[in-house]
């Protein structure tokens, strides 16, 4: 098993070298897949504040998409039928959203990489159904 320094952030404040942590080949295969080029990290911080915005991307596209866009909306006599468009557009950015904090999440190292990466995968199967659906509607 091979080992890699975590980035200078992870120093301790008398400046002692930085720890090593040992990688996995699942962990290789995971930046390999994500393009993570070497000896590049982020933060922490960086991750959840990516992780944060990828999740108010996913929660405004339910919100406009089951609340706004079908009740409000045609309620008030406007937007009937341009919510699978707006939909494919809020969706794309979601999943992109979510796949920049998941690159995020593993340039940082972060210990809950792993877990986030499942729970972002699973958001994006459920956003790739949707937009197949909208495409779909659009087409049909």
């Amino acid at each position: 098993m091979s080992t890699r320094p975590i980035s200078d952030e992870t120093k301790t404040a008398r400046g002692a070298e930085p720890r090593t942590r040992p990688t996995t080949p699942a962990d290789r295969f995971m930046r390999r897949l994500l393009r993570l080029p070497e000896g590049k990290t982020s933060t922490a911080a960086e991750a959840r504040s990516a992780f944060q915005k990828s999740l108010a991307f996913t929660t405004c596209r339910c919100l406009l998409m089951y609340i706004v866009l079908p009740f409000v909306l045609p309620v008030v006599g406007i937007a009937r039928g341009v919510g699978p468009a707006i939909g494919i557009v809020i969706g794309l950015l979601a999943i992109i959203s979510i796949v920049y904090s998941i690159r995020r999440f593993w340039r940082a190292d972060h210990s809950k990489r792993w877990h986030y990466t499942v729970f972002g995968t699973a958001i994006i199967g459920f956003l790739v159904y949707a937009t197949i659906r909208d495409v779909i509607t659009l087409a049909g």
